[in-house]
């Protein structure tokens, strides 16, 4: 593991046992022997809206930050990215998205499964850009019957 996803395990560890957790930023990036600049990296990465997380932060004092996980209903949760899928998207981003569904118990694994199967390329032999407005189609909808 590199020092990144460390961060992002210890970060993720404390907020299994709290609802929101508030850090200092400069005593996180002592006991992993990094620059505070690491910390700011991993928490504009890996702890945004999108993955269900916000994050205040306040300046002075070491950078106090505050790390809470959105709590929505699992159908508010899919409509809202539906609402906002465009009318583009990558198999890639269909990936994060149904990893992040499964982590968040929205979907089964073989829901998932079943999501990248119809979206993968093999199943879209079109050209670009047909084939990502195909799969937001096709992503679109599946959610729409998992909601």
């Amino acid at each position: 593991m590199n020092i990144t996803d460390l961060i992002e395990q210890f970060i993720y560890e404390l907020l299994q046992k709290e609802e929101a957790v508030e850090i200092k930023r400069n005593n996180l990036a002592e006991k992993f022997k990094c620059v505070p600049s690491q910390i700011n990296y991993v928490l504009q990465t890996r702890f945004t809206p999108e993955r269900g997380y916000i994050v205040e932060s306040r300046r002075g004092g070491g950078g106090c930050i505050k790390i809470r996980r959105i709590t929505v209903s699992k159908s508010s949760y899919l409509m809202h990215i539906i609402n906002n899928i465009g009318d583009e998207i990558d198999y890639e981003t269909i990936v994060v998205f149904t990893n992040n569904f499964l982590g968040y118990n929205i979907i089964s694994e073989r829901e998932r499964n079943l999501i990248l199967g119809a979206t993968c390329d093999k199943s879209l032999p079109f050209k670009q850009p047909e084939r990502d407005q195909i799969r937001a189609r096709i992503f679109k909808n599946m959610l729409i019957n998992i909601v």
